[in-house]
């Protein structure tokens, strides 16, 4: 029989709290790390906070949840769990000037598949990430960034990127603008949850520049 290999997992119980975010995202970033899966962590970090300030939202500040972490196949997977099964997080087509409803779009964005559970003692909302490189010309961690970024680009831009070739000009003008909205919209989103935006710029731009060092040149 063949033996059936050892599943990462971990689960932390905690209450919804806007305090709690940044020490579940601490826990996070330690979890993968040990894992050895550090090119999905800044996506998990950020599925983590979108859906624990759901529940906070949503489901009210105290509530208490969970959220677990496991690794199976090259594919992470997490969940938080809470317990009201009446309110549903909903995929909604944010507009440009909208202020919320950015949340479960970013997940949407950041994950390649989310979904809702049932129970009869709560819901379980769930995200699962592609913890291995893409296999693709230039593939890797930089060609699996970029192909999150056409996802979270494509729910900004609306018809902007469509009306145009992507190539010219004024496609390219486009696309810059939705990437624009959407680095505003992740600085204010750090604002409001008392993160340090120039620090988190600073240390983004650290970690693009670290990432392109370390990427292979041409053969």
């Amino acid at each position: 029989m063949e033996e059936v290999a050892h599943i990462p997992l971990w689960r932390v119980q905690f209450l919804a709290e806007p305090e709690e975010v940044s020490v579940l995202r601490a826990d996070v970033r330690a979890r993968l790390q040990e894992w050895g899966v550090q090119e999905v962590m800044d996506a998990a970090q950020l599925c983590v906070s979108e859906l624990v300030s759901n529940v906070i939202t949503h489901v009210g500040q105290g509530t208490p949840a969970s959220l677990v972490l496991s690794l199976r196949d090259a594919r992470l997977r997490v969940e938080v769990r809470d317990p009201d099964a009446r309110v549903l997080p909903t995929l909604v087509e944010a507009t440009e000037d909208a202020e919320n409803g950015r949340g479960i779009t970013l997940v949407d964005a950041l994950s390649d598949r989310w979904g809702v559970d049932l129970h009869r003692d709560g819901k379980v909302t769930w995200c699962e990430i592609a913890a291995a490189p893409v296999t693709a010309q230039g593939g890797g961690v930089g060609s699996t960034r970029v192909a999150r970024a056409e996802k979270m680009l494509s729910s900004y831009s609306g018809e902007r990127l469509s009306s145009a070739p992507r190539h010219s000009r004024i496609g390219a003008l486009a696309t810059e603008a939705a990437a624009i909205d959407l680095i505003s919209d992740l600085l204010h989103w750090l604002r409001a949850h008392g993160h340090d935006a120039d620090d988190i710029l600073d240390r983004a731009q650290t970690h693009f520049e670290a990432e392109l060092g370390a990427a292979p040149g041409p053969s």
